[in-house]
């Protein structure tokens, strides 16, 4: 057998027919794909993986984290904005990301890792009592 296609043309049109009606029409499938391909760089797959453990990150922390510039991190969570797998919000002069459902799926897809993995939550900003 070197061909890859069938040798004799038979249809099962019951079940081709249930298949079809199931799967993503074109416009559909070019919004999953563009998804796929902004989480298929690693950079951004390394961001997003920061932003569901982060819950909610501003620039400046995902530079740190990724130990990347601010302006490659920047151009990275816009692209990822784009696709619809995170969301960005004001926070005075910091712009907080955070993944969307969406995103923490198509992620949790991927990586083979389970949507619900622990967050690590932000460090009090006050100072412990000197001893």
């Amino acid at each position: 057998m070197s061909s890859d296609a069938c040798d004799l043309l038979c249809l099962d049109v019951p079940h081709a027919e249930a298949v079809r009606a199931q799967l993503a029409d074109g416009e559909r499938a070019a919004a999953q794909a563009a998804q796929a391909k902004a989480l298929g760089d690693p950079t951004r797959l390394r961001i997003a993986a920061a932003l569901r453990l982060g819950e909610e990150l501003c620039v400046c922390d995902l530079a740190w984290i990724t130990e990347l510039s601010q302006n490659l991190v920047s151009h990275h969570v816009r692209v990822l904005r784009s696709a619809a797998l995170a969301t960005s919000r004001r926070n005075g002069k910091l712009v907080m990301y955070r993944l969307t459902d969406s995103g923490r799926r198509l992620l949790a897809a991927l990586t083979g890792t389970a949507t619900s993995q622990t967050t690590v939550a932000p460090a009090s900003l006050e100072m412990p009592e000197p001893a």
